[in-house]
């Protein structure tokens, strides 16, 4: 009797973290033995282990990739009456740090290759109350940050690095993290480098930032019971440190893993016949960026994405749409009345994004099924026309 074919799933945590399971169980034994369950030495080393790999002096845990960014900008004095240039197009975490402080998010476009921040769109926003840029490293793959940093050194602006999605990526060989004044880091399960639950990572080149980074993250309190500046309590745990230990030392293959994966899709892909403009666009990688594959996105052109979603569900292939609503279009975000015909790039790739399952283990023959579904949808599709 034949089995029944088992499901393909967008993310496997488990089949990933599986292979370390006895070296989270004595990391997490040591420090349970040592009591030293907040400020414990693997939130040491692990800040030491990140700020190098980052290529920079210094790096700071806190308790998730959304406070890394609340930090960044309470650190640099964002407030009411400032500006942050923001993509649109990327997790809510990105803009709520800009509004929570009470600062107003500048919209911009972003390429409709990389679907990162346009840098050529960033300086016709810049106005007299602009303070800073967050540019985002989406997907795994580093936005044009070279450009925007130049853009930012002429104009007298902060850049804040949200490589939530992009530890180990790099643009002209220069790790993701390094450009910024600071760099913002997320641990999130389904990151690259992910814990078991939250945490984050703050990296800067500015030892002072550090010290003003570790500050807020700690009630803004130095020495104790003295508060110097209104802060919040923001750290990241021992025991999560100690996991993400374990899995720092497997990175570089997780992600030559990745690559191998999307590369993979790619050839599959093209030979199966699905890439082009009337069905399918494949993820493209920017020759100056070193991409690590957080997320595989694919365009579905002709109003068909959400069809072809429903169809891979069906037939028990996992898949996310990664983001449906900008940003600004989100309820919370009403009263900002943005124009959403500035952001034509943006509103296409919410229409026609799709993002299909990408992580380490992910195996061959789980591709050849992604594929063939894909195949299959395309196929009735064309009979239909027909």
């Amino acid at each position: 009797m034949a089995q029944p074919t088992q499901n393909v799933p967008l993310l496997d945590i488990n089949r990933d973290n599986q292979p370390y399971r006895d070296e989270f169980i004595e990391a997490l034994t040591g420090v349970v033995d040592s009591g030293r369950f907040l400020f414990g030495p693997d939130v040491v080393e692990l800040e030491r282990e990140v700020a190098g790999y980052s290529q920079v002096e210094n790096a700071v845990g806190c308790a998730s990739g959304s406070d890394a960014l609340l930090l960044a900008l309470m650190a640099i004095g964002i407030g009411p009456g400032d500006e942050v240039i923001v993509p649109s197009f990327t997790f809510f975490a990105s803009v709520s740090c800009i509004t929570r402080l009470g600062a107003t998010p500048v919209f911009v476009d972003i390429r409709p290759d990389t679907f990162n921040i346009d840098a050529e769109k960033i300086e016709e926003a810049i106005t007299p109350a602009t303070k800073a840029i967050i540019p985002v490293h989406l997907f795994g793959q580093c936005a044009e940050i070279d450009r925007i940093c130049q853009i930012a050194c002429t104009h007298d602006l902060i850049v804040v690095e949200d490589a939530a999605q992009a530890i180990g990526a790099a643009y002209h060989s220069r790790p993701a993290g390094s450009w910024g004044l600071v760099g913002c880091f997320s641990f999130y399960p389904t990151k690259n480098l992910g814990g078991m639950g939250d945490g984050g990572m703050l990296t800067s080149v500015d030892p002072a930032m550090a010290d003003r980074l570790r500050l807020f993250a700690g009630h803004g309190m130095r020495p104790r019971y003295h508060h110097q500046v209104v802060g919040i309590n923001s750290r990241l745990d021992t025991f999560q440190a100690a996991v993400l230990r374990v899995k720092f030392k497997h990175l570089p293959e997780a992600v030559e893993s990745r690559q191998l994966v999307a590369s993979r899709y790619g050839r599959m892909l093209s030979d199966a016949g699905l890439v082009g403009d009337d069905q399918m666009v494949l993820p493209y990688e920017d020759p100056a960026a070193f991409h690590v594959w957080n997320q595989y996105a694919v365009r579905i052109k002709g109003g068909r994405r959400d069809d072809l979603r429903a169809h891979m569900s069906e037939h028990g292939v996992g898949s996310e749409i990664y983001y449906p609503i900008p940003v600004h279009e989100q309820e919370c975000y009403e009263d900002l009345n943005f124009d959403s015909s500035k952001l034509p790039e943006t509103r296409s790739a919410c229409d026609e994004i799709l993002n299909l399952p990408v992580f380490p283990g992910l195996r061959e023959e789980e591709q050849n099924r992604v594929v063939e579904t894909l195949k299959s949808f395309f196929a009735g599709s064309a009979k239909a026309a027909a």
